[in-house]
């Protein structure tokens, strides 16, 4: 059995991930509910809406964005 070294190890940074998470739930309206009342008292529902756009049309936008940055750091 081999084992996973870089299971604790994010593709994506942190605050990037966090932002996609509010943008999400902006367009699905539930800023302000997490605003107000904050992630742990969100539904499990709403926050599958927010994790399932980020596992699918979200996916295919940071790969866009990641490939946008790795682009504009080779130019420097």
């Amino acid at each position: 059995m081999t084992r996973n070294r870089n299971r604790n190890k994010s593709l994506i940074d942190g605050k990037l991930l966090d932002q996609f998470k509010y943008e999400i739930a902006d367009e699905l309206g539930l800023r302000e509910k997490i605003n107000t009342q904050g992630w742990p008292n969100m539904t499990t529902r709403e926050c599958g809406q927010i994790g399932g756009k980020i596992g699918g049309n979200m996916v295919k936008v940071m790969i866009r964005n990641a490939q946008k940055m790795m682009a504009e750091n080779n130019n420097l």
